[in-house]
Order: C-alpha cells, then sequence, then structure tokens
C-alpha cells in the first residue's frame, strides 16, 4: 500500500496525491535516483507514524528502547542505589553516643570573657508594717535589704568526669539517657508557649521584653561559656554597662543562673536561635563541678554556698528533662546526690556550707532542683523530701502554715519566704484546697508585688499563679500589674537594652545586673517556663515513698 506524505513533503502548489513507485521499464540513471529518494521518504513517513501511533509505550518506555545499552547499565545502577538509600539502618551505639557528645563550640564559634567573681546570696527580705493592708493599686511595695555574708569557705579539688562515677545515676539513665521523652516539658515549645501566652495572660510586649533579655545575656557570655555576676567583661560588654554584681568567685551561680531563663523559653544545645549559648553554658558548667571535701556526689558551690549548688542542679536537671542528652545524666545526678548529702540531719534544711542548719531561701532552690530531677527520673530518696517538709514545719509562723520565716529561731512572718515556703509546699503535696494555701496565697495577693525585690516576685509570681492556674480576678490583678511593672522598667535603649536593674532590694546590689535581669526575664516567663515543674500535673507529682 504506498503511503501518503504530509503537505510538507510537497511543493506547494501540488495536490495530495499518493506517490507510485516508477515503472520498472524506466532503465535510465535519472529514474533510478528519483526511485530511491522516494524509499527514503517512505522510510521517514513510516517510522514517524509508528513512533507517534505507540502510545502504550509512554515516554520511558521509548527513552529505554531508543538508548544505548550503556544508558540501560546507568539506569538499572541509579535505581538500586536509590533502593539502598531507602533502606532503614540501625545507627551503631558508639555513633549515637558521639552525636550526643558533641559540644555547643564545635556547632559555633561565637565567643565572648571576665575576672572571676562568689555569689554568696543570703536572705533579704520585706517587712510590712501592716500585713493586712490594702496595697494602692499603682504602687508596688519597696523592699528593704539585709544581707549577712559568710566568709568564703575554702575552694573544693576540681572535678574529674570519673567522679561522677555510674552507680549516683538510676539504673533506668545509664541503661538508655535518652529514653525519657520530656513531656511535662511541653510547655516550653514554641506552640505551647504561644498558646499559654495567649491563655495565661502575657502579651506580646512581654514577650518582646523576654527576648531582649535573652539577647543580653547572650551577649555576656564569656569566651568558655561561663557568666560571672560582674558581667562587664563578658561578650561585646567592654565595660558598658553598669551596675556589676560584687561578690567574688560567682562563676557557678552566674554561669547557672543565665542559663536558666534560655531553658525556660525552650532553649536547648539542639533547638533555639541560641543553642550554642545554651551548649557551651551547659558545658562550662558541668567542667565547673568539684570534689566536695564532705559528703557524696559532686559540688557547685561558689566559695562553698548552696546557693550556687541549687541553681547549678536546676539549670542541669531542667536541660537533662528537656533533651535527655546522656552527658547531662550523670552531672545532674551527682548534684542531687550532693544535695541529699549535705542535708542538715536535725532540721532537714540546707544553708550556706554543708550540712549547716537551714534557711527558707536556700532550702527553696534545692526544693526545687529535687522536684525538677524527680521529673526529669533521677533518684531523689524520700528521706530528703521528707526532711525538707520537716524544715517547713520549723520555719512556719503559725500553727498552718500560712506563713514562714527565715529561719526556725525567728519566727516571724516575712513576704518572700512565704512565698518560698507556700511554693514549696506545693511541690511537696499541699493541694490547692489546702486551707494554709488559701490564706497563705490570698495574703501574698494582697500585699502585691514589689518594685525592687525581684527574688520575691520571682517566687510569689509562681505560687499566685499556681494557686489559681492563670485564670481568674486575683491573677489578673497580680499579673498586670507585675508583667507591665517589668515590661516598662526593662532598659530599652543602648547596650543595657534588655537588662533591668533595681536599688535596695534582694541581693540586687550583691547579684548586680545580671541577677536582676535573669529573674525578671523567669518571671515574665511564669506563663510557659513553670509548666515542667509546678504546672498542675507536675505540681500534683508526688514525690515516691
Amino acid at each position: 500500500m504506498a503511503k501518503s506524505h504530509s503537505s510538507s513533503d510537497l511543493p506547494s502548489d501540488a495536490p495530495n496525491v499518493a506517490v507510485a513507485d516508477p515503472p520498472a521499464e524506466a532503465k535510465d540513471p535519472a529514474g533510478k535516483s528519483a526511485r530511491r529518494q522516494v524509499k527514503e521518504k517512505e522510510k521517514q513517513a513510516q517510522s514517524e507514524e509508528e513512533y507517534l501511533d505507540d502510545d502504550d509505550q509512554g515516554f520511558f518506555g521509548r527513552m529505554m528502547s531508543n538508548s544505548a545499552s550503556w544508558m540501560i547499565s546507568v539506569v538499572v545502577h541509579m535505581i538500586a542505589i536509590i533502593i539502598l538509600a531507602l533502606c532503614v539502618i540501625d545507627v551503631p551505639s558508639q555513633l549515637d553516643s558521639l552525636l550526643s557528645a558533641t559540644t555547643a563550640e564545635e556547632i559555633s564559634d561565637e565567643v565572648v570573657d571576665v575576672p572571676e567573681v562568689d555569689f554568696n546570696d543570703v536572705d533579704v527580705e520585706i517587712e510590712p508594717e501592716d500585713l493586712d493592708f490594702q496595697p494602692d493599686t499603682e504602687v508596688i511595695e519597696e523592699v528593704v535589704s539585709e544581707s549577712p555574708f559568710m566568709d568564703e569557705l575554702e575552694a573544693a579539688a576540681p572535678v574529674d568526669i570519673s567522679d561522677f562515677g555510674l552507680t549516683s545515676a538510676p539504673e533506668a539513665i545509664t541503661a538508655n539517657a535518652n529514653a525519657f521523652a520530656g513531656n511535662a516539658l511541653e510547655g516550653r515549645g514554641h506552640e505551647s508557649r504561644a498558646a499559654l501566652v495567649r491563655a495565661k495572660g502575657g502579651s506580646a510586649e512581654s514577650e518582646e521584653a523576654v527576648e531582649a533579655a535573652l539577647k543580653w545575656l547572650a551577649s555576656h557570655q564569656n569566651r568558655d561559656g561561663t557568666w560571672h555576676l560582674d558581667h562587664r567583661g563578658g561578650g561585646d560588654c567592654n565595660g558598658q554597662c553598669g551596675d556589676p554584681g560584687e561578690i567574688e568567685n560567682s562563676l557557678k551561680s552566674g554561669t547557672a543562673l543565665a542559663l536558666l531563663p534560655f531553658l525556660g523559653a525552650g532553649q536547648t544545645r539542639y533547638e533555639g536561635k541560641y543553642k550554642a549559648v545554651v551548649g557551651r553554658g551547659l558545658d562550662a558548667l558541668v567542667r565547673l563541678g568539684e570534689k566536695p571535701r564532705k559528703g557524696a556526689g559532686v559540688a557547685w558551690t561558689d566559695g562553698g554556698t548552696m546557693y550556687a549548688h541549687g541553681l547549678s542542679a536546676i539549670a542541669m536537671t531542667e536541660a537533662y528533662g528537656m533533651t535527655g542528652e546522656s552527658q547531662l545524666a550523670l552531672p545532674a545526678q551527682a548534684a542531687i546526690d550532693y544535695i541529699v548529702s549535705s542535708q542538715n540531719p536535725n532540721d532537714g534544711g540546707w544553708r550556706y556550707s554543708f550540712q549547716q542548719p537551714g534557711d527558707t531561701s536556700v532550702v527553696g532552690w534545692q526544693i526545687m532542683a529535687l522536684k525538677s530531677a524527680h521529673l526529669a527520673h533521677l533518684n531523689v530518696p524520700h528521706s530528703t523530701v521528707e526532711g525538707s517538709s520537716r524544715f517547713l514545719d520549723f520555719v512556719q509562723v503559725d500553727d498552718y502554715g500560712t506563713g514562714y520565716s527565715y529561719t526556725p529561731e525567728a519566727k516571724n512572718y516575712r513576704p518572700s519566704t512565704s512565698a518560698v515556703g507556700l511554693l514549696c509546699r506545693m511541690y511537696l503535696g499541699w493541694k490547692r484546697d489546702h486551707q494554709a494555701i488559701i490564706e497563705g496565697t490570698e495574703k501574698i495577693a494582697k500585699i502585691g508585688p514589689s518594685r525592687n525585690d525581684f527574688y520575691y516576685n520571682y517566687y510569689a509570681a509562681q505560687l499566685v499563679f499556681q494557686y489559681t492556674n492563670g485564670t481568674g480576678p486575683m491573677w489578673r490583678e497580680w499579673n498586670t500589674k507585675l508583667r507591665d511593672f517589668l515590661v516598662n522598667s526593662q532598659e530599652k535603649e543602648g547596650h543595657l537594652k534588655g537588662s533591668w536593674h533595681v536599688n535596695h532590694g534582694h541581693d540586687t546590689q550583691k547579684g548586680g545586673r545580671l541577677y536582676c535581669t535573669a529573674l525578671a526575664c523567669m518571671t515574665l516567663e511564669v506563663y510557659y517556663r513553670h509548666m515542667p515543674i509546678y504546672q498542675t500535673d507536675a505540681v500534683e507529682s508526688e514525690f515516691p515513698e
């Protein structure tokens, strides 16, 4: 059958007709040449029609059928490689350990340095003359400072990592340090944080203040990952900020105190814009541990004080609870072991040195660390918890526990130590419907926030928040007053931007600008920061018997 050509194969004025083979009688050379041309065009047209009509093969089939053998081989090998890449391969445990041990210095070369300086923090209390007064809603109560400091104790020998010892960590941790999922820390996640801010009374301005504070703290970190309470040599400060802390040897307390706001905002070694800052800080804090002259575990005690140790223990147990990173399991447990061994055997409290009779301010930090450790699945002996409850019995100023004094001997009501004592009672199992919790919290709410005592504000805000669950008229009045005061009093310009400093408060001169900034920032994080330790399920998660 003769093939029909397209119009493009014919002269523009020729009709579209079939082309037949020339007769066999044509023997001349010109005729042979014409026949050859006609046959070549017929073959070309047949090839085009077969290509266009081959719908079943598809693009890939036609490509394969028209490809050279080497190309087919390449495609087959590529498919094999892709299949192998999609297979699930177990990561060796050695590689997992190596990855989990990556330091922040390897993550980033961001650096920041300072002379050494000790946070012998002591209690400074507010003493309202009339505890039943109704405060002016436009005025936040002023604070009176009183700060006896102990002499510095001889520094302990540096600790070696082997001093942590596998026996100090619970079996669950040594078997699988990354097993803890950290569900109790969900409030610090990005989405949870935003939702809690909206639901519990935060604001865009309060969150901006938190971010500015974190930026200021990050810019004052030392090159080795530490912070000092004398912050002037850290980072890019070069003495531009005033109001330094006056305490020497404050590497441990300064580093732990600066880390806590980052952790409260959900920043870890692995997540957040400040992950390098947090990673370097945690690595530095672990390195700063010391062999205790007495007792078990490892000590983080600037000049021998338990203030620094409590703060350090909280930072490490929170970080471990948030990430489950294996390199923090043993140091965190070792810090708790030292809290256990340094507890006074008679009154069940803690103060500055090993087994010294306690004061409520120091006890508050240790109980916070114990609760954080318990939620992170670390070992917390029931006898230690029982002893701390016994200490609170000694310092309550009435038979019911509505208020608390600084020491057992004092027996005088103080708002700051009462906020600490009542909050610790919550940690230790008193329910929100306990009569002492009700009366004690209402008294704190009536006194109101302070303009000068950021330490009191930090504890009292947690107390009122937990009691009200961040809702209702009591919380709204308290929160609005304190939130707006902190937002408005934060530095807004220049190198000081993001920081706070007040005079005549609870160790605000001794702790300086870094101390004030950390406490104020953590107070503005109350909507989500304390959920993992003190929020509904965490508060009511009782210590084991």
